[in-house]
């Protein structure tokens, strides 16, 4: 009987850090430690929070009872490298300290940190499936109207990719025939076009629940304005920004309860987000030339029926409009491990993407 691989993935987000154990394609255990604002604010980068997430996880492990001997692998979801093609990357040394001195400080830099360490102790390999810096852009997208600035991709492409395998399948066909535009809506939000199984540009809403675009162009005059140090600007761009300056808060759930309790401009604000959402899908929809097979909804926002009629509205032009609520994330990093563990697939060699002899 052929062996069943136990796979740890580690999935580190803006509020939380979740982890699950694979027992080949089954979930066994799967739980999320969850990280407040005032968690989080003695620290100056996101790397600084390596030492304080990877003692959640083991806390975490611990208090699941998981033997950490019995595991084949483990998969942590990445970001913050160099460019690369899509796949599943073997962790190695230029890919955490590429994580560390990462420019854009989002959480996914810690997957490579944390599940790196956690292989050397353990002498088993580490994984990293679809990292936020997946580029499959063609070369038109790159195009900034800065000669020494092209446009860079980054973008939550573990869920993007998942879920837009997951709505192929639903629609009976291979994802490499399909057109999708797929919109990631979470504590960040993410809209993009997939050509025939390429992920070909990505558009980022004004903002979110906790972020503002960075190529907003009153950012500049904010940049200026002398109020503000270049490290408070960053955590503007990204964790203090977006929807939490409105209402202190990143959870969209509170923002829905605060319109129940009858808060109009909850309700403006809130809506204003979608809009802008459905603006991105539909730049997506002209980057596919209105070539596009589905409307694809993911992340924990598409749990929000108000957010999904919203989103329907504004985009009634395409058909059939698909949600998945919730990401795919924990389940596609361990699928990726297990592919390779299995001899499914080889590992990818970082950065280069070539893979392993």
């Amino acid at each position: 009987m052929r062996k069943k691989h136990r796979i740890l993935s580690i999935n580190p987000g803006s509020t939380s850090t979740k982890i699950a154990l694979y027992e080949g394609n089954d979930c066994i255990m799967q739980h999320a430690v969850d990280h407040t604002h005032e968690d989080l604010a003695p620290f100056e980068k996101v790397a600084d929070e390596y030492e304080y997430r990877k003692e959640a996880v083991m806390k975490a492990l611990e208090d699941k009872g998981v033997d950490l001997a019995s595991l084949d692998a483990i998969s942590g979801r990445g970001g913050g490298g160099k460019p690369v093609p899509s796949g599943t990357f073997r962790v190695n040394e230029e890919l955490v300290d590429d994580a560390k001195n990462a420019r854009i400080q989002h959480a996914s830099i810690l997957g490579p940190m944390i599940s790196f360490e956690l292989s050397k102790e353990l002498n088993i390999p580490a994984f990293m499936v679809d990292p936020v810096n997946v580029d499959e852009f063609d070369e038109i997208s790159r195009i900034s109207g800065l000669k020494d600035r092209p446009k860079r991709s980054g973008f939550h492409a573990l869920n993007h990719k998942a879920t837009a395998r997951k709505a192929a399948s639903d629609l009976k066909k291979p994802y490499e025939e399909l057109n999708l535009l797929v919109a990631h809506v979470g504590g960040g939000i993410s809209v993009s076009p997939h050509k025939k199984g390429r992920c070909i540009d990505v558009e980022i809403p004004l903002f979110s629940p906790e972020r503002v675009n960075p190529r907003a162009f009153d950012m500049l005059e904010l940049c200026f304005s002398g109020e503000y140090t270049k490290k408070e600007i960053a955590k503007l761009l990204m964790g203090a920004g977006g929807m939490f300056t409105y209402f202190k808060t990143k959870d969209v759930r509170d923002v829905e309860k605060m319109i129940e309790d009858g808060n109009e401009e909850a309700e403006l604000v809130y809506k204003a987000m979608t809009y802008n959402i459905a603006k991105s899908v539909g730049a997506c929809y002209s980057a596919l030339k209105g070539s596009v097979d589905a409307l694809v909804l993911t992340g924990g926002i598409a749990h929000s029926k108000r957010f999904v009629t919203w989103m329907k509205d504004y985009c009634n032009y395409i058909d059939p409009i698909l949600v998945y609520p919730g990401e795919n994330e924990l389940e596609s990093l361990a699928l990726g491990a297990l592919r390779v563990l299995a001899g499914e697939e080889k590992a990818k060699m970082y950065p280069s993407g070539k893979v392993e002899e």
